[in-house]
């Protein structure tokens, strides 16, 4: 039974081309190598084949899945983040009302007040979002190179924090309470039915609740089948030179 039944998130049912006799099966195999779009999977009538439909159902699970999970806890331990958690009280609120996802309460702020590093130069925080596989994933890869970068960069960071039940306005809080130059956000993105693992990066200079989203700076797609961590590190590392430049981010920002 086993040799009849494949794993239909495996690679081989990925890269498959499903369509009955396709004029070019090589450019069927090009297109799909291109990208993780629903491309060249053919039809039994009117609907999926059952092969796509069974990965359908098992994506859409994985994308559920990933917004209603934890993130591993002992992971941020490990690598020394302080933990604090937005004014949603658990992940149900957390997905009913934004607004609570963007600030915390008032303990919370003299908390990261009193335990962080006042006026570093990067400010590195950590936040599930809406993916906490995301977090899971790629934090350690990625946050071991940033902290190598930026240091040999000659930065101080500042303590890092990673934020419970986090929207992305979360950053701006963090940077006015602490006087950040540089604020790095990275935060699981909202999943799609390729990926639950996708990290975001938000990077603002001198980031401020009082600022538009636009003062933002943007890398997306962080994960093994798109940016890789490692890799997104290198260029966020970059990045952070370019805003400490310029004293600049987001739209304002012309690189």
């Amino acid at each position: 039974m086993e040799d009849m039944v494949k794993d239909v998130l495996s690679r081989e049912i990925k890269d498959k081309v499903l369509i009955d006799a396709p004029q070019s099966m090589e450019f069927c195999r090009r297109l799909k190598a291109t990208t993780n779009a629903r491309l060249c999977i053919g039809r039994a009538g009117e609907r999926f084949k059952t092969q796509m439909l069974l990965k359908f159902r098992a994506d859409h699970a994985i994308a559920m899945d990933a917004v209603w999970s934890s993130v591993d806890e002992e992971l941020i331990d490990r690598l020394g983040f302080i933990k604090v958690q937005s004014m949603a009280k658990d992940k149900e609120e957390y997905i009913r009302r934004p607004d609570l996802g963007r600030i915390f309460s008032e303990e919370t702020l003299q908390l990261i007040k009193a335990s962080c590093k006042a006026s570093p130069d990067v400010q590195i925080i950590a936040a599930d979002g809406l993916s906490s596989y995301a977090i899971n994933a790629n934090l350690e890869d990625i946050y071991g190179i940033l902290v190598d970068g930026l240091t040999d960069k000659g930065y101080t960071l500042g303590t890092p924090i990673f934020v419970k039940y986090s929207r992305v306005a979360t950053m701006d809080k963090i940077s006015e309470l602490l006087n950040a130059k540089v604020t790095i956000q990275l935060i699981g993105e909202r999943p799609g039915l390729a990926t639950g693992e996708s990290m975001s990066c938000y990077m603002a200079y001198e980031s401020s609740s009082k600022k538009p989203e636009s003062q933002r700076t943007v890398v997306s797609n962080i994960y093994r089948d798109g940016i890789p961590p490692v890799e997104a590190g290198a260029q966020i590392v970059h990045l952070t030179e370019i805003l400490m430049r310029e004293k600049k981010s987001g739209i304002d920002l012309k690189i």
